[in-house]
């Protein structure tokens, strides 16, 4: 629970952080994305 919950603040600041165009939340969320991938990707 601990994992998900810093995987999910890590997601949130980095939407939040410098994302002044709509290009840049798409690269914002895939990052994201691939964040909580390789998180549950080591929890295997």
């Amino acid at each position: 629970m601990r994992k998900i919950f810093t995987c999910a603040a890590l997601a949130g600041a980095i939407l939040v952080s410098a994302c002044n165009t709509v290009e840049g939340v798409g690269r914002d969320v895939a990052s994201a994305g691939e964040t909580v991938a390789n998180a549950a990707d080591d929890n295997k």
